[in-house]
């Protein structure tokens, strides 16, 4: 009799996990370093599959608990995201958001001017249009829109210095318009947003008036420091809480899209009577400030 001898297949392994460097190495190696499993820790208290993400891989968690018998859930879920390469990213404050489109002039007018300037728009875009096309400007204003601050003015292209020129000459001589109280025109630009700490409520000590837009805006046209920096909106101010005297005042400036302009004002101090006001980040803050301190 012939004996047959029957071959058995090599036994299948998992593969192995990608190499790492050695700062990745040595971050999952501190989880491990002299703990020893105990017989309590043979039942864990909470669920390893608590400790998935969405993109996690069962498997990948299991290979982990097997190995490494003493970890926990969240040691293990963090060594997996190190494995498979995740970050967690840094919180920060998002200072500085995009500006609207550049084809558009913002023309900065007291509010009576604003009315004026959006009641006879057709005839306001006609004479900007002929003295644009008189000096040979590709730039055509397309019409004239009404914000709650300042006037805009649409165009087809981007404006350069010389139509912006030509637009701002022309509102100042319009006789229906206060030229003491129209700025001159510009391109929007990328918003930074601010707050200013340090600022009395009551500036005069009466209860009865309180610190209000107008007050701040005479506040920062007397300080150096606010030369070049102009407001995208009305300041807002509130109450730091209901028993404090001290206020919160929220600025919008137009900036550059690195935020240029905040980074120089950001923990600046300036005076405001006996007062030293500070200059600090703040959050995006699109919307209305709902405040129940005032």
């Amino acid at each position: 009799m012939v004996s047959m001898s029957i071959k058995k297949s090599p036994p299948v392994l998992n593969p192995p996990l990608p190499a790492k460097s050695k700062s990745e190495v040595n971050t999952i190696s501190k989880y491990f370093k002299g703990k020893k499993p105990t017989s309590n820790q043979s039942k864990p208290s909470k669920s390893y599959m608590q400790a998935l993400k969405p993109t996690a891989s069962t498997s990948d968690v299991l290979k982990i608990k097997e190995s490494f018998l003493a970890l926990t859930a969240k040691q293990i879920n963090r060594i997996n995201n190190i494995v498979k390469g995740n970050t967690t990213p840094k919180l920060c404050i998002q200072m500085t958001t995009k500006g609207p489109s550049r084809k558009q002039v913002i023309i900065p007018m007291s509010m009576d001017n604003n009315t004026t300037f959006t009641k006879n728009s057709v005839l306001y875009v006609a004479n900007i249009n002929r003295l644009l096309k008189n000096a040979k400007s590709d730039v055509v204003a397309d019409f004239i829109r009404s914000n709650p601050n300042d006037p805009v003015i649409v165009t087809n292209k981007v404006a350069n210095q010389s139509d912006l020129q030509i637009i701002s000459q022309y509102i100042r001589r319009s006789e229906d318009i206060n030229e003491l109280q129209v700025e001159e025109p510009c391109l929007p630009q990328s918003k930074s947003y601010l707050k200013i700490i340090g600022i009395p409520f009551f500036p005069n000590g009466r209860s009865q008036d309180r610190l209000n837009a107008s007050d701040v805006k005479t506040i920062l046209k007397q300080n150096q420091i606010f030369n070049d920096v102009k407001l995208t909106s009305r300041p807002r101010v509130i109450k730091v809480s209901p028993k404090s005297d001290m206020s919160i005042v929220w600025i919008n400036i137009w900036d550059h899209q690195s935020g240029s302009k905040a980074k120089c004002l950001i923990n600046r101090c300036f005076n405001v009577g006996r007062y030293i006001a500070t200059i600090r980040g703040a959050n995006m803050n699109p919307g209305v400030t709902q405040c129940k301190n005032c």
